[in-house]
């Protein structure tokens, strides 16, 4: 899914739950709720309200009017090349809340390992960092990783673990990422 930056308004069509940003903190926003839509990427949006971001996950999509995005598929008898394209493919759909480009770009995926269990059952491995060690948002970050790695077909397991070493820095950014946000 693409980079998009909006400021479009939108009513809680329900009670929804929600996590602030960059706290962390998990809410409930109610039915009626007015806010604005600043983020919309890789089925999570971030969601302007009364002076604070809050992060709307995939599966809540509906409570602003919006469609959840589609669950990844895979071809028959995939292979371990099929699933590892899968695995990196769902890595592109993990967003920081607060920047509008994917994990991968951003260089916070350190290692991907993908190892095939009995009856072609697979487990993922990843080791990834954050923007900054104090982020509130690691906790959320690796559970949307774990969460979204979850739903390939064939993928049983998955291990999602936060490291600081090395600490991240704009240099581990994608060419494409530096140049969409200025730092090259």
């Amino acid at each position: 899914m693409g980079y998009s930056q909006t400021s479009e308004p939108v009513r809680f069509e329900r009670d929804c739950a929600a996590v602030m940003v960059p706290q962390g903190e998990s809410v409930t926003l109610p039915a009626g709720q007015v806010g604005y839509i600043t983020q919309a990427l890789g089925g999570s949006f971030t969601v302007y309200v009364d002076g604070n971001l809050f992060r709307i996950a995939n599966q809540d999509a509906d409570a602003i009017g919006r469609e959840s995005m589609p669950l990844p598929t895979l071809v028959a008898n995939a292979s371990d090349e099929d699933v590892e394209k899968a695995v990196w493919e769902q890595l592109r759909t993990c967003f920081d809340p607060e920047i509008p480009i994917n994990i991968v770009d951003l260089g916070l995926v350190y290692e991907c390992t993908l190892t095939r269990q009995p009856e072609g059952h697979r487990q993922v491995a990843v080791r990834m960092t954050l923007t900054a060690p104090g982020c509130g948002m690691g906790d959320i970050l690796v559970a949307d990783v774990r969460s979204k790695l979850a739903l390939i077909p064939t993928v049983t397991e998955t291990d999602v673990e936060l490291v600081f070493d090395p600490p991240w820095n704009q240099t581990m950014m994608s060419e494409a990422a530096r140049l969409e946000t200025g730092m090259l």
